[in-house]
């Protein structure tokens, strides 16, 4: 099985969400035969007559496919809902939610499994079968309770902003596992490949978002045909078909299938080797917050704090360099990477741009890029700098009063409220 092979099931098994009850439904219908047969062969029958559990059963049946149908339903609207509210990718998000894929899984499992039952009950009453039945139906009505709470709490724009924020925390450490040591200095790969023309240029056989690549796969194609390769849109770029996908420079030739089978394409951006769609969420949210329509300037603060936890986080890692060598020492892959004046802009300037007129925002704002310049090393701080600069500006010119100015340039990790002089 080739990367992308294994990319494509490791990602449509946890995006998928009717899979597991899917699974769920095919095992209700196996043990529900195999506990026939115990009741059959253990000869234990119920006290209750026939009609009666062929009765309760049937309500059951009716009962637990309409419940099926209104939380799906009560799903589908929770979702859609809290996506106009906030942002439309966070939907991706909810429906990868364990608890709802369990939940859902359960309650396809009970009405196959009761509706087996109820097509076996002739002229005895299966103990264990009937008990089991009747007590999964109790369990739906408990998880679907707790369901409603998980999926309210799930729902509040603090409860997704952290977590889109511990995602992209967990994404920023994979692809960016090395923390800055004091003193180290990184001595980049010359790139005298470059100066020549490119010996060949593959170029993409379709259209979509570029989500991930193999980097060890590439390193060891370039490493045997003694070439360097390059990738030409970064992850999380849109490429349409007929733009340039690979360059290749110097050395023997690599079949366009091998290359292909290491680069992952789909419709929307993803967070597996993309820590600056994290960024891109809740700047998203904060700025549908700050609009005119909606007006939350807090849930922009709150989308904030989670920003300035990421850029700490990025602001404490060695970013990498997009050139990889193989085990000789030798370049063998280049990528587009962003730095960390990419990470800064994107997750400062809209905000500051929609929240310029919001004395909570450009409080809470300054008090991030202030916290930053003091925790990330010298060479970081030009770009925060910069942003305090551009926000003083945009301060001066949105309030016309000398005292809201005053209240607007002064940094409060809570916007308003939690200053301390």
């Amino acid at each position: 099985m080739t990367w992308l092979q294994r990319h494509r099931l490791r990602s449509f098994l946890k995006n998928s969400i009717w899979l597991m009850p899917i699974l769920g439904m095919i095992f209700a219908i196996t043990s529900a035969r195999a506990l026939l047969r115990v009741d059959a062969a253990l000869g234990w029958e119920a006290e209750h007559t026939v009609d009666a559990s062929r009765a309760v059963l049937g309500a059951l049946v009716s009962a637990m496919l309409t419940f099926i149908v209104f939380v799906f339903s009560m799903l589908l609207v929770a979702v859609q809902l809290a996506s106009a509210q906030l942002s439309p990718r966070i939907i991706g998000t909810a429906f990868r939610d364990r608890l709802i894929k369990v939940a859902l899984t359960v309650f396809v499992f009970t009405f196959a499994f009761t509706l087996v039952v109820l097509g076996r009950v002739d002229d005895a009453v299966p103990r264990i079968t009937i008990w089991v039945a009747t007590y999964s139906n109790i369990a739906c009505v408990c998880i679907y309770i707790y369901l409603i709470d998980h999926v309210g709490r799930m729902l509040r724009p603090v409860s997704l902003l952290g977590r889109v924020a511990a995602a992209g925390r967990a994404v920023i450490e994979d692809v960016y596992p090395r923390r800055i040591v004091a003193g180290e200095k990184i001595e980049l790969t010359s790139l005298e490949h470059f100066r020549n023309a490119p010996s060949r240029t593959i170029d993409h056989s379709g259209d979509g978002v570029f989500l991930a690549f193999d980097q060890s796969g590439l390193v060891e194609l370039g490493r045997s045909a003694d070439c360097v390769i390059e990738i030409v849109p970064q992850v999380g770029d849109f490429v349409a078909k007929g733009n340039p996908l690979f360059r290749l420079y110097g050395g023997r030739s690599i079949t366009e299938r091998d290359l292909r089978q290491t680069v992952m394409f789909g419709a929307e951006r993803t967070m597996e080797q993309d820590p600056a769609f994290a960024f891109r969420i809740i700047v998203d949210i904060a700025s549908k917050a700050l609009s005119a329509a909606i007006n939350d300037p807090t849930t922009a603060v709150m989308a904030l704090d989670q920003l300035h936890h990421l850029l700490r986080s990025v602001g404490m890692r060695q970013l990498d360099t997009g050139r990889v060598c193989d085990e000789s020492g030798h370049l063998r892959l280049v990528h587009r990477t962003p730095d960390w004046e990419d990470f800064v802009v994107l997750a400062v300037t809209e905000i500051r741009h929609y929240g310029g007129e919001s004395i909570q925002v450009a409080r809470r704002l300054r008090a991030m890029l202030e916290d930053l310049a003091a925790a990330v090393t010298p060479e970081r701080v030009p770009p925060l700098r910069q942003e305090i600069g551009l926000l003083q500006r945009s301060v001066q010119q949105a309030f016309s009063e000398p005292e809201d100015r005053a209240r607007a340039d002064t940094a409060d990790s809570q916007g308003i409220g939690g200053h301390e002089r």
